[in-house]
Formats: C-alpha cells, sequence, structure tokens
C-alpha cells in the first residue's frame, strides 16, 4: 500500500475534531451537550441571502476571474469602507472560505524553518496552516487575569529570533472573544515595522463587538501598507459558515501577485 508522506502524518489534528466523537456519545447517552467547539453563530443566515440564492438560475457554472467576481470584490470594498478600511478591488482574492485564505498567505510569505509569533490562546488550526510551509508557531501566553488582554509587548521582544518572520493576530480573538484596542494595535505595529516583519490578522469575528466598543483592523495602521496581511469571511458576521467565502486582502502588491498563482 503507498505511504502517507511525512508531512501528512505530521499534520497536527483540530483540538476542535476531537473533541466531536466525545459529544455524539455523550448525546447518545441522552446528555444535553452544550457546543462551544464550533464558531457557528447563534443567529439566522439573512433570509434576502438565502431567497436570492433558491431563486438563482444559471445555465453554466463557469469559472469565476481568479481573484473572485469583480462584483462581489467591488461590495466588498464599499463593506470595508463603512469600517473605515480604503481598499480596492484588486488587493482583494475572494478564497474557499478564511481557511484557504491563511494557508495562501503563509504559503506566500513563510519560508521553512520560519516562526509565527501569537498571542495565546489561539485557535488551534493555524497550527496545520502553518505546518503545510514548515513553518512554525510560536506562542505568547495571555493572562485570564487580564481579560486574555495583549501580553505585554516585552513578551513579544523576547521572543523574537532571526527566524521570526510573522506576528499573527485574531481581533475580535478566537476562542477568547478579546478585542484588541487601538493602543494594543499601535504597540503590535511598532515591534512589526522595528523587525520588518509580516502582521497577519484574522478579523472574522469583527462585527462582534459589544458595550460601545468598537473594531480597528489592522487595516488602518499607517506605515504598514507592505506588512498587513488581512483574512476575513462571510461565516461569522452572516451566519453562513457553510457558504465557505473567505477572502485575503493586502496592499502588498508582491504578496498579492504571488497569492494569485495560487488562485
Amino acid at each position: 500500500m503507498p505511504q502517507i508522506s511525512k508531512k501528512g502524518l505530521e499534520l497536527p489534528q483540530s483540538a476542535i475534531r476531537k473533541l466531536v466523537p466525545y459529544s455524539d456519545a455523550a448525546k447518545q447517552r441522552g446528555i444535553h451537550v452544550y457546543h462551544l467547539n464550533i464558531g457557528q453563530p447563534d443567529i439566522e443566515t439573512p433570509k434576502g441571502a438565502l431567497k436570492t440564492l433558491a431563486e438563482t438560475k444559471i445555465g453554466v457554472l463557469a469559472y469565476s476571474h481568479s481573484a473572485g467576481n469583480l462584483s462581489y470584490r467591488k461590495k466588498l470594498v464599499e463593506y470595508y469602507a463603512k469600517h473605515d478600511i480604503h481598499i480596492t478591488p484588486d488587493q482583494i482574492i475572494v478564497t474557499t472560505g478564511g481557511s484557504e485564505a491563511l494557508q495562501m498567505a503563509f504559503t506566500v510569505c513563510l519560508n521553512p524553518g520560519d516562526e509565527i509569533l501569537i498571542p495565546e490562546p489561539y485557535y488551534t488550526n493555524y497550527n496545520t496552516f502553518a505546518k503545510l510551509c514548515d513553518a512554525t508557531i510560536k506562542t505568547i501566553p495571555s493572562d485570564i487575569k487580564t481579560g486574555f488582554a495583549l501580553p505585554p509587548i516585552e513578551d513579544f521582544e523576547k521572543a523574537i529570533t532571526p527566524r521570526t518572520r510573522a506576528i499573527m493576530i485574531c481581533n475580535p480573538n478566537n476562542p477568547t472573544g478579546y478585542l484588541y484596542t487601538k493602543e494594543e494595535l499601535l504597540k503590535v505595529a511598532e515591534i512589526v515595522k522595528k523587525h520588518d516583519l509580516f502582521l497577519f490578522a484574522d478579523e472574522v469575528y469583527r462585527e462582534f463587538c459589544y458595550d460601545g466598543h468598537e473594531h480597528f483592523s489592522v487595516m488602518q495602521l499607517e506605515g504598514l501598507e507592505k506588512n498587513v496581511v488581512l483574512f476575513d469571511s462571510v461565516s461569522k458576521r452572516y451566519s453562513a459558515c457553510g457558504a465557505r467565502i473567505g477572502c485575503m486582502v493586502t496592499k502588498n502588491e508582491e504578496v498579492y501577485s504571488i497569492a494569485m498563482r495560487l488562485a
């Protein structure tokens, strides 16, 4: 029998999926399970979207533009502008969910042996995308006593090595829900500039902000146009996880151009 690749065998199993057999077994025993393992919003998918999908008549499901339908990218530009994020359609690549956007950016930006610094706790599947590129996630622990706020910037400085290639932020954070402030992200921007790193940002939970707090995007950081790569998805804000529509956004022309080779 053909053998599985070494890399395939070394890919970490999602910690989220590991829980599924246990929850299924508990349900079979009549136990009510509260699912905290899957990021599925408890709101309805917009009825207008479902109605339009049901009424769509397509004769041929043809290839779209490699970057995604221009009409959709233009609508994304309008959406982001409402959140004070100013981009063009040619800075967006539509992907099969946010996961493909992550894998695409990691492939383009990381070399084997590179390290990505990320506050912990974090979304465990980042490990898999890094492993596919022979890169490594290096964690900076956050503390429940501070509500999982951004770890001290000194901790990032101490963790940086010649192999450090990027800092990864999920804002609001998955799984803690913590919303990084503008002031915290400005501190991250300083260290990114100082060490000339990529700044990856998963902002799929952008609109899950409460108590009057507003989201500040890494795309709003000045002077980081060549450093920032944003990941987004319709999954969370529209409760449309099964649609598997995400995107990668960057103002770095070289990153964009090479990523288009994978699109």
